[in-house]
């Protein structure tokens, strides 16, 4: 079996958004890639004091008096010191630059996870209705953290290879020309290696962090419609196709390590047989005099090694560097998203204390996809204190009639006033403070059940808290719980589905916003329950325009009006009565449900 997931379409390279990014971090960084080029510079010089100690302690002629070898101790003494100096400095330098490139990655990436949180409140929601919940946790999770391992094992890696590289090539041709021409061909090839190995392998690791997001979509959904899958005996078949997709995530990622594991070997390679042609050289030219002694052989062969590592680290990290620009990809163009507009110049319109509750819709027009209209040309006017009923088969647009209301999407055309003034003069943050609202999917977050019910509210009153809680049928639960409205609770197991909707109602009441909007506010509750809460509804409602959605038609029976929908538009209105009497869709829908 074969995973169903798309390719993913060639991105834009992120680089430029990753060093903007990083801009707030410039002087600290450049402090700690100053230390580091310190500790590479001593680095370098270390194989010229290793090249002076050898050619002390060579038994050259010049050197041996009447037959015995004189050694200059003074000299050794004084390079052995240097030499421990200099690899103390090497190493104290890496040390700081270390801690120091670590600390401001971490801390960026920190920012990274707090710039999607804000992000995430500025998109609209369309964007979280076509996406994968598990996709976008992956951006925050895997991809971010990908993003801070590759900037902190390559940064440092890359600008310590590039002065060792021009640190040592500098070097060889001061200690001998001729033997720094023969490492120097070796480049060319290696050069080639990493471009190639980049080229094959960066393609795969930009997919594979695609495949990770869409594996970990897979994983998010199979857990939290567990419930669902055991109901319908579906373990097997969502097992086969997680399976489906980890074997493709395996596939992938194992074409991408392996492609980028060659370029390791393939450098030792070319490694070995560069240390083969500079002995091969050296030991002619020595032969024949050219060079001077065994030191410059010496400190030659540890420029070698130090010319080559940084490329051969370089091969080692690859895999690490092109997972960091996939990662990085994916992280920039989650923050490069559309936002919703900015609406801090937009001023407070209506006065809240004393809003009236008159909506009009003009001619409203909407489609999730422009070239296909759910609401058509939708007109109809609210009186203040009306309770408004909205009512028609699945699919008609009654939701989407109460999100347009919301802003939770922008009108195509036509327009919504309330009080005179149109929702789109007014900023969202006004608009949802007008409207209190009583969804049928019910959320909770982790904490106590006194803030899951005031939410967002300050200083809210002990007394009326409790009258909410009697009249929301919540008093005799909360009466049970060890320490009350302060208990914490957990989001999935402390409360079943019922509770929670009844904390959803109670937060609505306890918010006393001057408009409602009820979308099945009931659903989940039984229907014993439902007709108590109904009398609370009922005061709630009571002298405030509100905008009732329900499938149970006996919750709407005493609306004072009430909107037929049938595919985007308004077929009937009237009241309960007149409805049944015109003997249209209303009565055919309310005849079905009790004969």
């Amino acid at each position: 079996m074969t995973a169903n997931v798309k390719a993913p379409a060639k991105e834009k390279n992120k680089l430029g958004a990753l060093v903007k990014a990083f801009r707030k971090y410039y002087v600290p960084f450049i402090i700690s890639i100053v230390l580091l080029i310190a500790s590479v510079v001593f680095t370098i010089l270390i194989p010229g004091v290793i090249r002076s100690l050898t050619d002390e302690i060579t038994p050259l002629p010049e050197k041996i008096v009447n037959g015995v070898f004189v050694v200059n101790f003074d000299n050794v003494t004084r390079y052995a010191f240097t030499l421990v100096a200099y690899i103390g400095l090497s190493f104290i330098g890496s040390a700081i630059s270390g801690f120091v490139l670590n600390t401001i990655i971490q801390k960026f990436s920190k920012d990274l996870r707090s710039q999607i949180s804000v992000k995430i409140n500025k998109m609209p929601l369309n964007y979280f209705d076509t996406t994968q919940t598990g996709d976008i946790l992956s951006v925050i999770t895997n991809d971010v953290d990908t993003l801070s391992t590759s900037l902190q094992n390559s940064v440092s890696l890359l600008v310590q290879s590039g002065v060792m590289l021009i640190g040592v090539f500098i070097a060889m041709f001061i200690a001998s020309w001729q033997l720094a021409l023969v490492v120097i061909c070796s480049l060319p090839i290696m050069l080639i290696i990493i471009f190639l190995t980049f080229k094959k392998a960066l393609p795969l690791f930009d997919k594979n962090q695609q495949v990770l997001g869409d594996v970990n979509a897979t994983v998010e959904e199979n857990y939290s419609g567990q419930l669902i899958i055991k109901a319908f005996n579906a373990e097997g078949r969502k097992i086969s196709e997680f399976k489906a997709k980890n074997d493709f995530f395996g596939t992938v990622l194992y074409k991408s390590q392996a492609i980028g594991g060659l370029i390791e070997p393939a450098m030792s390679f070319v490694s070995y047989l560069t240390y083969a042609a500079v002995l091969i050289v050296a030991g002619l030219l020595y032969a024949n005099g050219t060079l001077s002694g065994m030191g410059i052989i010496t400190g030659f062969i540890v420029y070698v090694s130090l010319f080559q590592e940084p490329l051969a680290q370089i091969g080692q990290a690859s895999s690490t560097i092109q997972l960091g620009t996939a990662a990085c990809n994916r992280v920039f163009n989650f923050l490069e998203q559309e936002e919703l507009p900015e609406e801090g110049e937009k001023k407070q319109l209506l006065d809240h204390t004393a809003i009236r509750g008159e909506v009009e819709f003009k001619d409203v027009c909407f489609g999730y996809d422009p070239k296909k209209l759910t609401i058509k040309n939708f007109s109809g006017k609210v009186k203040p204190g009306m309770k408004v009923a909205i009512i028609g088969p699945t699919g008609a647009g009654k939701t989407t009639l109460v999100n347009l209301l919301m802003r939770f999407y922008e009108l195509t055309s036509g327009d919504i006033l309330v009080d005179g003034v149109s929702i789109k003069d007014m900023s969202r943050a006004e608009l949802r403070d007008i409207f209190g609202m009583i969804l049928q999917e019910t959320w909770v977050i982790n904490g106590t059940l006194r803030e899951n019910i005031v939410y967002n509210l300050k200083n809210v009153d002990e007394n009326r808290l409790q009258e909410i809680l009697e009249e929301t049928n919540l008093a005799h639960y909360v009466s049970t719980l060890p320490q009350g409205l302060d208990t914490e609770i957990q989001k999935e197991s402390a409360l079943s589905a019922g509770q929670k909707q009844l904390v959803t109602i109670a937060r609505a009441m306890t918010e006393n916003a001057p408009m409602l909007i009820l979308d099945e506010a009931t659903s989940n509750v039984d229907t014993r329950t439902e007709i108590l809460i109904q009398k609370a509804m009922d005061s709630l409602t009571s002298g405030r325009t509100s905008f009732v959605i329900a499938h149970r038609l006996s919750t709407i029976k005493n609306a004072d009006f009430i909107f037929v929908m049938k595919d985007g538009n308004i077929v009937e209105t009237g009241t309960h009565d007149s409805l049944m009497a015109l003997g249209g869709l209303y009565s055919e829908i309310y005849n079905s449900q009790f004969n």
